[in-house]
């Protein structure tokens, strides 16, 4: 019996053992790829407390692969490095490896959810902007991918999973900063306008915006989350606008966009930031908080996020909403 006084579980011999639950699943099925060490700790911690298996239940368990195709695409953007780190930690420390699957446009997307499906993968996790709905459909149709899983982005497929932050509460807490700061002119720059998995920044900016103040913001958008794109567009669009005309404060969707519009505000008009033009990012990455930056920004809970990822493929009930996810605004110097 634990603690509780419930029967002793393979949560309870995990803990033990200091190993994950599956690697205890695994521990007693009879060809299950384990290393003699692990089991050897499974098998003493099991003696340890008693603990008896349900074997039907090892069995299907074991059914599982313990492997999480990861889709990333989007390498310009310096938060998917950290987003990845993220995820592998969480997911290794909870016995499941991972195949990291580099796609570069929808094409690529489609032809790498049914590659992922044949190594009989537990979940794919789309990291990135490339997937539409023929795509997703693909990989659904052909009941190949266990679970389907957006990680980071809100999809409006309703045969996938998405885990993300709460883009409300966030571009609240950003849009409340830049009105309350002074700022009355500003400019939104967003990244691709994608349909079936896509962050809902830009409607909510625009939409509180004007509910504050009554006015429509502008708003401009590139092709990638890449700084190079955002130095590019931020050039395009100041050169021939006078000073008096050009935005107080550029809002950006995430920091590398908001990364490349500093350095073109800087190094190409000889302005500065915030005193001429202030600018917000988002995710808190860790060229945000450099003395070249300085940036505002939000940070997305991604351990939480990983956590809740983890549940998913275990099949826990969860009594929080999985895009509901709460961060919290990072305020420096550049807003």
């Amino acid at each position: 019996m634990n603690d509780q006084g419930g029967s002793i579980t393979a949560d309870d011999v995990a803990a033990l053992a200091g190993v994950s639950r599956w690697t205890v699943n695994r521990a007693f099925k009879k060809d299950a790829s384990i290393s003699a060490k692990s089991r050897e700790k499974v098998m003493k911690a099991a003696e340890t407390l008693g603990y008896v298996p349900d074997l039907l239940a090892t069995s299907l368990a074991t059914d599982r692969t313990n492997l999480v195709a990861l889709l990333v695409d989007d390498f310009a953007n310096p938060h998917k490095l950290i987003m990845m780190e993220r995820l592998t930690r969480i997911l290794r420390k909870n016995g499941y490896d991972t195949l990291l699957v580099n796609t570069s446009d929808e094409e690529d997307a489609s032809a790498a959810l049914l590659n992922a499906s044949q190594r009989r993968v537990d979940a794919a996790v789309l990291i990135g902007v490339s997937f539409n709905d023929q795509s997703l459909e693909t990989a659904l149709g052909a009941k190949r991918v266990k679970k389907l899983i957006v990680f980071a982005r809100m999809s409006s497929n309703d045969n996938t999973i998405s885990i993300c932050c709460d883009d409300r509460a966030a571009m609240t807490a950003i849009t409340q900063h830049v009105f309350s700061s002074g700022y009355r002119n500003p400019l939104f720059i967003a990244g691709p306008q994608t349909q079936s998995a896509h962050l809902q920044r830009k409607e909510i900016f625009l939409s509180q915006w004007e509910k504050t103040t009554g006015a429509r913001p502008k708003f401009t958008s590139v092709e990638r989350y890449d700084p190079k794109l955002a130095y590019d567009l931020v050039v395009d669009q100041f050169r021939d606008t006078p000073t008096s005309e050009l935005p107080d404060v550029l809002v950006c969707e995430n920091d590398a966009l908001a990364m490349g519009a500093i350095d073109a505000i800087r190094f190409e008009f000889g302005l500065r930031v915030p005193e001429d033009i202030a600018v917000s990012g988002f995710d808190n990455t860790p060229q945000a908080s450099s003395p070249h930056y300085e940036l505002t920004t939000y940070r997305q809970p991604l351990t939480d996020m990983a956590n809740a990822l983890v549940d998913v493929l275990e099949g826990k009930k969860r009594t929080k909403k999985l895009n509901a996810f709460l961060g919290n605004l990072i305020i420096r110097k550049s807003a």
